[in-house]
């Protein structure tokens, strides 16, 4: 190969076979390098796009930032089905072979420790949103205009003490839930609430955590957000995975050179 090294994950060796079609950044399909009884997960890519000038720039470019993204969980997703990944992060690059194996060399007790931390485990992930208030109907009759502004004052309080009763609310339910959901995971994490000018999905986010969980206690663990899920109206319970555990990594940053 030539160009950069670009690092997806680190396994353990494995026997059963990547997806035939399989590609990872630039479509390359991945490669396997094996390295002191462990196996670094790479392809590679291109100086241009991966040097530390070209990754600033491209940390202004969504789109770019979306499909690398996109193809860097796809490989891990893959790896996901056949061993227990450790997944680095995104953009992750090295200038050849010899140092993608001394990054290995240099965190192998981490990355040997995290792996049978991980094995048998999954991460799902739990998000419960406060649902944003139905607009009004346009056949429905126009609210009465205050008589005053004492009048205006009072149903401004009055708005803002049911718009807080309701996050009060969702607190404690989001709270109950996450407090249930430790009981059948090993780990959680809990991460900031997402953005609701850049996320795509509606309401406000009053919990957004992670949870790592066996994959013999899955089944269990998704009845148990299920079942929730109609419990509070104007509440809403999110559930996504089962992913690579990317949460429970310890991959803060990755190492670069």
């Amino acid at each position: 190969m030539t160009g950069l090294r670009y690092v997806y994950a680190v396994c353990r060796p494995f026997e059963l076979p990547l997806q035939s079609q399989l590609t990872g950044i630039g479509g390359a399909p991945p490669g396997m390098l094996h390295h002191h009884g462990l196996v670094a997960v790479v392809s590679s890519v291109p100086e241009a796009d991966f040097s530390e000038e070209a990754l600033k720039a491209h940390l202004e470019d969504l789109d770019w930032l979306a499909a690398t993204a996109r193809a860097h969980q796809g490989v891990v997703d893959a790896l996901s089905t056949v061993t227990t990944p450790l997944p680095l992060r995104l953009a992750t690059v090295f200038h050849d072979d010899s140092a993608v194996r001394s990054m290995i060399e240099a965190r192998e007790a981490d990355f040997r420790r995290i792996l049978d931390r991980l094995a048998g485990r999954v991460e799902w992930g739990v998000k419960v949103y406060l649902e944003p208030e139905a607009e009004p109907a346009e056949d429905a009759p126009a609210t009465a205009k205050p008589a005053s502004g004492r009048d205006y004052l009072r149903r401004r309080r009055e708005r803002s003490h049911a718009q807080e009763d309701k996050w009060q609310r969702a607190e404690r339910f989001a709270q109950s839930l996450h407090e249930q959901l430790v009981g059948q995971a090993e780990d959680a994490r809990i991460h900031a609430p997402q953005n609701s000018a850049l996320s795509a999905a509606p309401g406000q986010n009053v919990l957004n955590a992670a949870y790592l969980v066996p994959r013999r206690r899955s089944e269990e663990f998704v009845e148990l957000v299920d079942r929730t899920k109609d419990e509070e109206p104007g509440i809403r319970v999110e559930l996504t995975g089962p992913w690579a555990a990317y949460s429970f990594t310890g991959e803060e940053s990755g190492e670069e050179s």
